[in-house]
Protein backbone atom coordinates (compact mmCIF):
# COMPACT_ATOMS: atom_id res chain seq x y z
CA UNK A 1 0.00 0.00 0.00
CA UNK A 2 1.53 3.29 -0.70
CA UNK A 3 2.64 5.56 2.29
CA UNK A 4 0.89 8.19 1.78
CA UNK A 5 -2.03 6.17 2.66
CA UNK A 6 -0.68 5.05 6.19
CA UNK A 7 -1.01 8.75 7.86
CA UNK A 8 1.99 7.52 10.52
CA UNK A 9 4.18 5.69 8.13
CA UNK A 10 3.91 8.72 6.08
CA UNK A 11 5.29 11.23 8.74
CA UNK A 12 7.79 8.84 9.32
CA UNK A 13 9.06 8.89 5.68
CA UNK A 14 9.18 12.46 5.70
CA UNK A 15 6.05 13.40 4.28
CA UNK A 16 2.87 15.06 5.62
CA UNK A 17 -1.02 13.77 6.31
CA UNK A 18 -3.90 15.86 7.69
CA UNK A 19 -4.22 13.89 10.97
CA UNK A 20 -1.47 14.20 13.38
CA UNK A 21 -1.07 10.30 13.62
CA UNK A 22 -1.42 8.32 17.08
CA UNK A 23 -0.06 5.54 18.87
CA UNK A 24 0.86 4.31 22.55
CA UNK A 25 3.63 2.55 23.93
CA UNK A 26 2.51 -0.21 25.90
CA UNK A 27 -1.26 0.06 24.11
CA UNK A 28 -1.42 -3.90 23.65
CA UNK A 29 -1.35 -4.88 27.69
CA UNK A 30 -2.72 -5.21 31.03
CA UNK A 31 -5.20 -2.15 30.62
CA UNK A 32 -7.37 -4.11 28.17
CA UNK A 33 -10.03 -6.76 29.71
CA UNK A 34 -10.06 -8.65 26.29
CA UNK A 35 -6.04 -8.49 26.64
CA UNK A 36 -6.86 -9.59 30.54
CA UNK A 37 -9.34 -12.44 29.86
CA UNK A 38 -6.91 -14.04 26.92
CA UNK A 39 -4.08 -14.08 29.17
CA UNK A 40 -6.17 -15.60 32.04
CA UNK A 41 -6.86 -18.43 29.73
CA UNK A 42 -3.30 -18.67 28.24
CA UNK A 43 -1.13 -18.63 31.10
CA UNK A 44 1.61 -16.48 31.67
CA UNK A 45 2.83 -13.46 29.65
CA UNK A 46 5.75 -15.56 27.73
CA UNK A 47 3.04 -18.38 26.76
CA UNK A 48 1.19 -15.21 25.31
CA UNK A 49 4.84 -13.76 23.29
CA UNK A 50 5.56 -17.68 21.90
CA UNK A 51 2.17 -18.39 21.22
CA UNK A 52 1.95 -16.21 17.59
CA UNK A 53 -1.54 -16.32 17.52
CA UNK A 54 -1.91 -15.37 20.70
CA UNK A 55 0.34 -12.43 20.33
CA UNK A 56 -1.34 -12.04 17.22
CA UNK A 57 -4.29 -10.82 18.66
CA UNK A 58 -2.82 -8.86 21.07
CA UNK A 59 -1.36 -6.91 18.95
CA UNK A 60 -4.91 -6.14 17.13
CA UNK A 61 -6.78 -5.74 20.18
CA UNK A 62 -6.07 -1.94 20.49
CA UNK A 63 -6.50 -1.18 16.77
CA UNK A 64 -9.90 -2.52 16.80
CA UNK A 65 -10.72 -0.71 19.58
CA UNK A 66 -9.77 2.56 19.28
CA UNK A 67 -8.51 3.01 15.34
CA UNK A 68 -4.49 3.72 16.63
CA UNK A 69 -2.99 4.70 13.09
CA UNK A 70 0.28 2.30 14.47
CA UNK A 71 0.12 -1.52 15.92
CA UNK A 72 2.79 -2.16 18.15
CA UNK A 73 4.02 -5.60 17.63
CA UNK A 74 3.23 -7.46 20.80
CA UNK A 75 6.21 -9.06 22.39
CA UNK A 76 9.34 -8.24 24.90
CA UNK A 77 12.89 -6.90 24.61
CA UNK A 78 14.56 -10.05 26.29
CA UNK A 79 13.61 -11.55 23.71
CA UNK A 80 17.39 -10.75 22.19
CA UNK A 81 18.98 -12.05 25.17
CA UNK A 82 16.83 -15.13 25.79
CA UNK A 83 18.36 -16.38 21.67
CA UNK A 84 21.95 -14.96 22.76
CA UNK A 85 21.43 -18.35 24.98
CA UNK A 86 20.40 -16.98 28.76
CA UNK A 87 17.38 -18.62 29.87
CA UNK A 88 14.27 -16.36 30.35
CA UNK A 89 11.16 -16.34 32.58
CA UNK A 90 8.90 -14.04 34.13
CA UNK A 91 7.88 -14.50 37.97
CA UNK A 92 4.65 -13.20 38.61
CA UNK A 93 4.77 -10.48 41.11
CA UNK A 94 8.75 -10.09 40.26
CA UNK A 95 9.26 -9.54 36.97
CA UNK A 96 11.98 -10.83 34.37
CA UNK A 97 14.88 -12.83 35.26
CA UNK A 98 17.70 -14.23 33.12
CA UNK A 99 20.95 -16.54 33.71
CA UNK A 100 22.93 -16.88 34.13
CA UNK A 101 23.51 -12.97 34.84
CA UNK A 102 26.80 -12.01 32.99
CA UNK A 103 28.26 -10.33 36.07
CA UNK A 104 28.92 -13.84 37.23
CA UNK A 105 29.20 -15.54 33.97
CA UNK A 106 31.23 -14.92 30.59
CA UNK A 107 29.39 -14.01 27.10
CA UNK A 108 30.90 -17.07 25.40
CA UNK A 109 29.59 -19.35 28.01
CA UNK A 110 26.16 -18.20 26.07
CA UNK A 111 25.42 -20.67 23.40
CA UNK A 112 22.98 -18.54 20.89
CA UNK A 113 19.46 -20.19 19.97
CA UNK A 114 17.90 -18.05 16.87
CA UNK A 115 15.09 -20.57 16.87
CA UNK A 116 13.87 -18.63 19.77
CA UNK A 117 13.26 -15.44 17.85
CA UNK A 118 10.68 -17.53 14.74
CA UNK A 119 7.58 -17.43 17.31
CA UNK A 120 8.05 -13.39 17.07
CA UNK A 121 8.28 -13.84 13.23
CA UNK A 122 5.26 -16.01 12.76
CA UNK A 123 3.50 -13.26 14.90
CA UNK A 124 4.50 -10.66 12.53
CA UNK A 125 3.22 -12.75 9.50
CA UNK A 126 -0.10 -13.43 10.95
CA UNK A 127 -0.53 -9.72 12.13
CA UNK A 128 0.48 -8.01 8.59
CA UNK A 129 -2.22 -10.11 7.21
CA UNK A 130 -4.99 -8.72 9.18
CA UNK A 131 -4.11 -5.24 9.87
CA UNK A 132 -6.41 -2.84 8.43
CA UNK A 133 -4.12 -1.23 5.46
CA UNK A 134 -4.17 2.09 6.78
CA UNK A 135 -2.22 1.31 9.86
CA UNK A 136 1.44 1.43 10.35
CA UNK A 137 3.03 -2.15 11.97
CA UNK A 138 5.72 -1.26 14.21
CA UNK A 139 8.13 -4.10 15.46
CA UNK A 140 10.77 -3.42 18.11
CA UNK A 141 13.92 -4.08 19.97
CA UNK A 142 15.12 -3.17 23.02
CA UNK A 143 18.52 -1.00 22.31
CA UNK A 144 21.82 -2.19 23.47
CA UNK A 145 22.44 -0.33 26.70
CA UNK A 146 19.49 -1.44 28.07
CA UNK A 147 19.58 -4.80 26.82
CA UNK A 148 22.86 -5.48 28.40
CA UNK A 149 21.37 -4.00 32.04
CA UNK A 150 19.44 -7.01 32.01
CA UNK A 151 21.81 -9.80 30.73
CA UNK A 152 24.09 -8.55 33.31
CA UNK A 153 22.37 -8.41 36.33
CA UNK A 154 19.50 -11.04 35.64
CA UNK A 155 16.90 -8.61 36.20
CA UNK A 156 15.69 -4.61 36.33
CA UNK A 157 17.91 -3.01 38.84
CA UNK A 158 17.94 -0.15 40.48
CA UNK A 159 19.99 2.89 38.99
CA UNK A 160 21.46 -0.04 36.36
CA UNK A 161 24.80 -0.35 38.83
CA UNK A 162 26.00 -3.90 38.19
CA UNK A 163 26.15 -3.01 34.54
CA UNK A 164 27.56 0.65 35.01
CA UNK A 165 30.39 -0.43 37.31
CA UNK A 166 30.49 -3.65 34.90
CA UNK A 167 31.56 -1.20 32.26
CA UNK A 168 33.71 0.99 33.79
CA UNK A 169 35.77 -1.66 35.33
CA UNK A 170 35.89 -4.14 32.42
CA UNK A 171 34.73 -2.02 29.38
CA UNK A 172 36.58 -4.66 26.88
CA UNK A 173 33.87 -7.41 28.31
CA UNK A 174 31.32 -4.67 28.46
CA UNK A 175 31.76 -4.15 25.01
CA UNK A 176 31.28 -7.52 24.17
CA UNK A 177 28.39 -7.81 25.29
CA UNK A 178 26.90 -4.46 23.58
CA UNK A 179 28.60 -6.00 20.25
CA UNK A 180 26.85 -9.26 20.34
CA UNK A 181 23.16 -7.35 20.95
CA UNK A 182 23.46 -5.22 18.59
CA UNK A 183 24.90 -7.98 16.03
CA UNK A 184 21.74 -10.16 16.90
CA UNK A 185 18.93 -6.89 17.05
CA UNK A 186 20.28 -6.63 13.47
CA UNK A 187 19.30 -9.72 12.39
CA UNK A 188 16.22 -9.45 14.70
CA UNK A 189 15.03 -6.25 13.16
CA UNK A 190 15.76 -7.34 9.84
CA UNK A 191 13.78 -10.35 9.89
CA UNK A 192 10.87 -8.51 11.48
CA UNK A 193 11.00 -6.29 8.41
CA UNK A 194 11.01 -8.79 5.90
CA UNK A 195 8.42 -10.48 8.16
CA UNK A 196 6.06 -7.86 7.52
CA UNK A 197 6.74 -4.42 9.81
CA UNK A 198 6.43 -0.86 7.95
CA UNK A 199 9.03 0.66 10.73
CA UNK A 200 10.69 -0.48 14.24
CA UNK A 201 12.01 1.57 17.13
CA UNK A 202 14.54 0.79 19.66
CA UNK A 203 13.62 1.19 23.18
CA UNK A 204 16.54 2.44 25.32
CA UNK A 205 14.42 2.80 28.77
CA UNK A 206 17.38 3.39 30.72
CA UNK A 207 20.07 5.40 28.78
CA UNK A 208 19.22 8.17 31.15
CA UNK A 209 21.61 6.49 33.68
CA UNK A 210 24.46 7.04 32.01
CA UNK A 211 27.28 9.72 31.98
CA UNK A 212 27.96 11.72 28.95
CA UNK A 213 31.06 9.95 27.83
CA UNK A 214 29.21 6.29 28.44
CA UNK A 215 26.11 7.66 26.92
CA UNK A 216 28.67 8.20 23.77
CA UNK A 217 29.93 4.68 24.00
CA UNK A 218 27.16 2.16 25.07
CA UNK A 219 23.68 3.96 23.39
CA UNK A 220 24.99 6.26 20.86
CA UNK A 221 28.08 3.86 18.98
CA UNK A 222 25.81 0.79 18.95
CA UNK A 223 22.62 2.52 18.41
CA UNK A 224 24.32 4.39 15.36
CA UNK A 225 25.72 0.63 14.00
CA UNK A 226 22.00 -0.95 14.01
CA UNK A 227 20.71 2.12 12.15
CA UNK A 228 23.87 1.91 9.44
CA UNK A 229 23.08 -1.79 8.94
CA UNK A 230 19.16 -1.28 8.89
CA UNK A 231 19.24 1.13 6.08
CA UNK A 232 21.58 -1.13 4.42
CA UNK A 233 19.47 -3.94 4.35
CA UNK A 234 16.10 -2.10 4.26
CA UNK A 235 16.28 1.15 2.56
CA UNK A 236 13.04 3.14 3.25
CA UNK A 237 11.92 1.58 6.55
CA UNK A 238 11.97 4.48 9.23
CA UNK A 239 13.93 3.64 12.57
CA UNK A 240 12.72 5.15 15.52
CA UNK A 241 15.20 5.92 18.76
CA UNK A 242 13.60 6.17 22.17
CA UNK A 243 16.35 7.51 24.05
CA UNK A 244 14.65 7.69 27.45
CA UNK A 245 15.72 10.24 30.08
CA UNK A 246 18.77 11.83 27.24
CA UNK A 247 17.28 15.41 27.98
CA UNK A 248 20.42 17.70 26.84
CA UNK A 249 21.92 14.44 25.00
CA UNK A 250 19.15 14.23 22.65
CA UNK A 251 20.57 16.39 19.84
CA UNK A 252 23.75 14.57 19.78
CA UNK A 253 21.55 11.02 19.64
CA UNK A 254 19.92 12.50 16.82
CA UNK A 255 22.85 13.55 14.77
CA UNK A 256 25.01 10.72 15.45
CA UNK A 257 22.48 7.75 15.41
CA UNK A 258 20.66 9.50 12.26
CA UNK A 259 17.58 7.73 13.42
CA UNK A 260 14.57 8.45 11.15
CA UNK A 261 12.22 9.72 14.10
CA UNK A 262 12.91 10.46 17.81
CA UNK A 263 11.07 9.71 20.49
CA UNK A 264 10.71 12.04 23.55
CA UNK A 265 10.06 10.75 27.51
CA UNK A 266 7.93 13.00 29.81
CA UNK A 267 10.35 14.72 31.31
CA UNK A 268 11.32 16.64 28.54
CA UNK A 269 9.85 20.02 27.00
CA UNK A 270 9.28 19.81 23.54
CA UNK A 271 9.35 23.16 22.15
CA UNK A 272 12.81 22.97 24.10
CA UNK A 273 13.68 19.36 22.89
CA UNK A 274 12.89 20.56 19.39
CA UNK A 275 14.67 23.66 18.86
CA UNK A 276 18.24 21.70 18.96
CA UNK A 277 17.11 19.03 16.67
CA UNK A 278 16.35 19.47 12.20
CA UNK A 279 12.82 20.98 11.57
CA UNK A 280 12.08 18.14 9.28
CA UNK A 281 12.96 15.75 12.01
CA UNK A 282 9.88 13.66 12.99
CA UNK A 283 9.05 13.47 16.85
CA UNK A 284 6.92 11.28 19.04
CA UNK A 285 5.55 12.03 21.95
CA UNK A 286 5.47 12.79 24.86
CA UNK A 287 2.39 12.98 27.01
CA UNK A 288 2.95 12.08 30.12
CA UNK A 289 1.25 8.71 31.12
CA UNK A 290 0.01 9.64 34.70
CA UNK A 291 -1.79 12.68 33.13
CA UNK A 292 -3.56 9.64 30.90
CA UNK A 293 -4.12 7.91 34.39
CA UNK A 294 -5.49 11.53 35.59
CA UNK A 295 -7.69 12.11 32.94
CA UNK A 296 -10.13 15.46 32.71
CA UNK A 297 -8.38 18.36 32.82
CA UNK A 298 -5.14 17.56 33.70
CA UNK A 299 -5.41 15.05 30.23
CA UNK A 300 -6.97 18.06 28.26
CA UNK A 301 -4.42 20.26 29.14
CA UNK A 302 -1.34 18.19 28.81
CA UNK A 303 -2.43 17.05 25.10
CA UNK A 304 -3.01 20.67 24.12
CA UNK A 305 0.34 22.01 25.68
CA UNK A 306 1.85 19.04 23.05
CA UNK A 307 -0.13 20.01 19.63
CA UNK A 308 0.57 23.72 20.47
CA UNK A 309 4.53 23.30 21.09
CA UNK A 310 5.22 20.78 18.21
CA UNK A 311 2.42 22.20 15.36
CA UNK A 312 3.84 22.47 12.47
CA UNK A 313 6.52 20.38 12.00
CA UNK A 314 6.15 16.11 11.58
CA UNK A 315 4.94 14.82 14.81
CA UNK A 316 3.47 11.54 16.19
CA UNK A 317 1.60 11.35 19.10
CA UNK A 318 2.23 9.13 22.05
CA UNK A 319 2.81 8.88 25.65
CA UNK A 320 6.30 9.64 27.09
CA UNK A 321 6.20 5.86 28.29
CA UNK A 322 4.12 2.62 28.30
CA UNK A 323 0.46 3.58 29.34
CA UNK A 324 0.08 2.30 33.04
CA UNK A 325 -1.96 -0.91 33.56
CA UNK A 326 -5.03 1.16 35.92
CA UNK A 327 -5.57 3.57 32.68
CA UNK A 328 -9.13 3.54 31.94
CA UNK A 329 -10.56 3.04 29.05
CA UNK A 330 -12.77 6.41 28.52
CA UNK A 331 -9.19 8.01 29.16
CA UNK A 332 -7.32 6.35 26.16
CA UNK A 333 -10.77 7.18 24.58
CA UNK A 334 -10.89 11.18 25.23
CA UNK A 335 -7.42 10.86 24.80
CA UNK A 336 -7.96 10.07 21.09
CA UNK A 337 -10.94 12.03 20.45
CA UNK A 338 -8.49 14.95 21.46
CA UNK A 339 -5.87 14.23 19.01
CA UNK A 340 -8.06 13.83 16.12
CA UNK A 341 -10.33 17.24 16.68
CA UNK A 342 -6.83 18.68 16.39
Amino acid sequence: MPVQNKPLLSVLSGGKTDIIPLWLMRQAGRYLPEYRALREAKGGFLELVFDSEAAAEITLQPIRRFGFDGAILFSDILIVPHALGQDLAFEAGEGPRLSPRLVDAALASLERVEARLQPIYDTVEKVAARLPTQTTFLGFAGSPWTVATYMVAGQGSREQAEARLHAYRDPTAFGEIIDAIADMTIDYLSGQITAGVDAVQLFDSWSGSLAPAQFERWVIAPTARIVAALKARHPGVPVIGFPKGAGGKLAAYARETQVGAIGLDETVDPAVAVADLPDDLPVQGNLDPFALLAGGEALESAVERILSRLRGRPHIFNLGHGIIKETPIAHVERLVALVRQA
